[in-house]
């Protein structure tokens, strides 16, 4: 199968989008699939023998400078045709994307697409609330034209119905349970994530360091617990990096700025809990890499991370902006007395476990799977004499 995939966001870019891309690229050749991806930005040349066309772009700053919004030209239609797709992936279309879903449709070529992050959420937290409706209606548009759309967790195929987008299902969740696994944990990460404090209680969050994460929900509970002997880890950055760490001056506090491979596997690894109070994560695949390995999680109980966790067997879920709640958690699970040592050994499994249950082979099946769906349905469509177009709205 040849696959033409157009994505708004790519390497050297990290965050959980592009991570299931690669490993979803990497699974295709194995199996014998040829994808071509257009991206924005400065992308590598290919992955996993899969080649990459580099899409001109603009960054969005000052809001967001990781951002790059690919500008289409007729270029990129040019080399799709050459390619000669079975079908096309449209990754969460907003810009490049929308031009994938444009020219699907022009060409009368089979569509799928994906939807991985709540942009029309992200608006509000970023104070340009007043565009999350005609967001709702440009995603609902773009995603309506496919013949088949894919959500990343149960909660976010419920929304995508409610909002009236068509034809969706799930594209299972997965994580490298080779990368993250209790083994890879460090004496020497530990007492770089503790600034020298090993023997102290350590939490992590790994992911951006922005507005959206709604990371400043745990200033207030690390005053309390810095108190009584814990400590942060921040691995990441992104554009509220010097905003929070002017916040979180007074607390025991480290931010490392970004970790990849062996060194973020130590880092998740060499952690006590995970504490992920976001509100808007449409799955959180850094908590399945949390639980990989074995480091249980605490989260709030928003967007897709109740599909992941399981309260009170391998983490916690916490009301969404509830500090008190967060440090509670964190007491229960890491406390001194023989409960929270049960509780945290019996936890580390469990999430283990369940990260087990997860591969990027099977998801990859999957997403084939659904491919050739989406090649069924457009062909019954074009039998029928095509489909209605709906506008925006």
């Amino acid at each position: 199968m040849r696959v033409a995939m157009f994505t708004e966001v790519f390497l050297p870019k990290v965050d959980g989008v592009v991570t299931r891309l690669t490993h979803t690229l990497e699974q295709l050749g194995e199996m014998g699939h040829e994808v071509l991806v257009f991206a924005p930005g400065n992308p590598p040349a290919s992955h996993a023998g899969q080649p990459v066309s580099r899409v001109r772009s603009f960054s969005l700053r000052p809001i967001y400078p990781e951002i790059k919004v690919g500008l289409p030209t007729p270029s990129i239609a040019d080399k799709m045709v050459h390619f000669r797709p079975d079908v096309v992936h449209a990754v969460n279309p907003v810009a490049l994307a929308a031009f994938g879903v444009e020219v699907a449709v022009h060409r009368r070529l089979p569509l799928l697409a994906s939807y991985h992050t709540d942009l029309a959420d992200y608006l509000g937290k970023l104070g340009v609330g007043w565009a999350r409706r005609p967001m709702v209606g440009w995603t609902r548009f773009l995603h309506n034209r496919a013949q088949v759309n894919l959500c990343t967790s149960p909660t976010m195929v419920r929304r995508a119905r409610r909002r009236g987008v068509r034809h969706v299902e799930l594209w299972p969740k997965a994580v490298d349970v080779q990368t993250f696994r209790p083994g890879r944990a460090s004496a020497a990460m530990r007492a770089r994530l503790t600034d020298g404090h090993p023997d102290a209680r350590l939490l992590i969050y790994v992911g951006r360091l922005s507005r959206e994460k709604d990371l400043a929900d745990l200033v207030e509970p690390m005053r309390v617990l810095g108190a009584q002997g814990y400590r942060l880890a921040m691995v990441g950055s992104g554009p509220a990096r010097a905003e929070l760490k002017r916040a979180f001056v007074g607390t025991p506090t480290v931010f490392t700025g970004y970790l990849a491979g062996s060194e973020l596997a130590a880092a998740y690894a060499s952690a006590d809990a995970f504490v992920f109070p976001s509100t808007t994560e449409t799955l959180g695949l850094v908590a399945l890499e949390s639980m990989a390995s074995g480091v249980p999680v605490i989260a709030a109980a928003a967007g897709g991370l109740p599909d992941v966790i399981h309260d009170g067997t391998d983490g916690f879920l916490v009301t969404p902006h509830d500090g008190a709640g967060f440090a509670d958690r964190a007491r229960r699970l890491l406390g001194d007395d023989d409960a929270a040592r049960r509780l945290r050994t019996l936890m580390a499994v469990a999430a283990r476990a369940e990260a087990e249950r997860h591969d990027w082979a099977a998801a990859t099946r999957s997403l084939v799977e659904r491919y050739r769906e989406a090649i069924e349905r457009h062909g019954i469509e074009r039998a029928r004499g095509g489909r209605s177009r709906r506008g925006p709205g």
